[in-house]
């Protein structure tokens, strides 16, 4: 099974860490923030900043909180932080390539904890280039198959653009071109559908495979990755199998 099937099982493992660590409205604030500065503070005509409020409010996160971070991406904020939102390449052990997605106030400290982290694992970093070209920029949304048809799921995501569809484990799963992302949003709130996970990833082009044991390390440097404060999403191209997946949920 290829690793961004198991996207949908990999953001909901990581959503309850970030609630376990009290980090889930830093990030949501984040991403509205990035949201708001690239595409403006009006959610009725920018639809990633609409997506991004939708799941904040999933998430409870209060009105005052969720206008504060829309006031920081249109420059109306008054703290003077400015957010920028950056790549890093690098590679984990046994030559897995990966990709950091970071939204930081400072660079510098974004960088210097990624490397540490990184050497640690047994890994490096990459220059620019270096591994992006087996990535390539997707659309990609996820939710729940229970309630809804897939065979009009299928049918209607085809015809709003998109590349694939699936169905795994109850998840629904569409994935499509960057330019495609507005109109599938547009066909899923049509159709009253509410993704869970809805955005633009970094989807490998090819993956690699491990052993179970190499794998488990490689996953547990994700991991730690993604603990870092100013780390959205960190992307890799390793296949991790059904039997990777069940040792870890049992752990």
């Amino acid at each position: 099974m290829s690793g961004h099937s198991h996207w949908a099982t990999i953001r909901r493992k990581k959503g309850a860490a970030d609630a376990k660590r009290g980090q889930v409205f830093t990030r949501l604030a984040r991403e509205i923030v990035i949201a708001a500065r690239e595409g403006g503070g009006d959610p009725d005509s920018n639809v990633g900043l609409s997506l991004a409020i939708e799941r904040a409010r999933a998430q409870n996160m209060p009105k005052d909180n969720i206008q504060r971070a829309i006031s920081r991406g249109t420059g109306e904020g008054k703290d003077g932080v400015q957010l920028e939102e950056l790549f890093y390449e690098g590679y984990a052990p046994h030559g897995v390539a990966m990709m950091f997605e970071v939204v930081t106030d400072n660079r510098n400290r974004s960088i210097s904890e990624l490397r540490h982290l990184i050497s640690k694992g047994g890994g490096n970093m990459a220059e620019s280039g270096a591994v992006g070209w087996q990535f390539k920029r997707t659309s990609v949304f996820s939710f729940p198959l229970e309630g809804h048809d897939a065979d009009k799921i299928f049918e209607l995501a085809v015809e709003a653009g998109a590349d694939d569809v699936t169905f795994d484990d109850g998840t629904v799963e569409i994935v499509g071109p960057v330019e495609g992302f507005k109109s599938i949003t547009l066909a899923l709130k049509a159709a009253h559908i509410v993704p869970e996970e809805a955005g633009l990833r970094m989807l490998p082009t090819n993956e690699i495979e491990l052993t179970d044991e190499q794998t488990i390390q490689v996953l547990k440097l994700v991991e730690n990755l993604e603990e870092l404060d100013d780390v959205q999403n960190v992307y890799h191209n390793l296949s991790v199998p059904d039997s990777v997946w069940a040792q870890l949920e049992e752990a």
